[in-house]
């Protein structure tokens, strides 16, 4: 049982037109954000902030950002998020092998090194302490100019929340993330946990 129950889509007409834009991301609107409707205005701001996070501006992809938000998801060991953001990378286009093998990106040949310095970045960002060196920063600028560094760090900051709403409230995990969860993570320790 989660900590609050999610509300019925059609709670706030404002929430339900602005979570729209989840069923291109994932297929179906977040137990999360239905959750979030019991104070309306976190739903939209953190729809809106959504939004605003995951435009692309530079050559960080919409697929790489789903990978950072699963890096940082599972830096923290948030199930839900690990779920969804890969169920988000599948969709925006991320190349089987890598999600076959985003365990092991440090290493695998899939990823290319601007796509590591990016996960790594990811990695170091969202463990407590904070873990961001000079070497990763280095590594960063070598690939990534500030906005797109910026966007990276808006998709590891936003996820930090998440993690942090969804481990605690311990939202119910939909049924098309747990297809992805199983099909990409299971086969690395992932299981729905306290999500079902």
């Amino acid at each position: 049982m989660p900590l609050v129950n999610p509300l019925s889509p059609e709670h706030d007409l404002e929430t339900k037109k602005l979570a729209e834009f989840f069923n291109e991301t994932l297929g179906f609107c977040p137990n999360s954000v239905l959750t979030m409707q019991h104070r309306p205005a976190i739903s939209k701001a953190f729809i809106n902030m959504n939004k605003a996070v995951m435009e692309n501006k530079g050559r960080a992809t919409s697929s790489l950002k789903r990978m950072i938000a699963w890096v940082s998801s599972n830096a923290t060991g948030c199930r839900y998020c690990q779920a969804h953001a890969i169920r988000a990378a599948e969709r925006y286009g991320a190349e089987q092998e890598k999600l076959d093998n985003i365990w092991e990106y440090k290493t695998h040949p899939a990823f290319n090194d601007a796509e590591r310095a990016a996960l790594d970045f990811s990695l170091a960002a969202s463990v407590v302490p904070n873990a961001v060196t000079d070497e990763i920063k280095i590594e960063l600028y070598k690939h990534w100019n500030e906005g797109e560094i910026v966007e990276m760090l808006g998709v590891i900051s936003l996820f930090g929340y998440l993690n942090r709403w969804n481990d605690s409230m311990g939202t119910v995990l939909e049924e098309g993330a747990i297809e992805s969860g199983n099909q990409y993570l299971e086969k690395t320790g992932w299981e729905i946990g306290k999500h079902k």
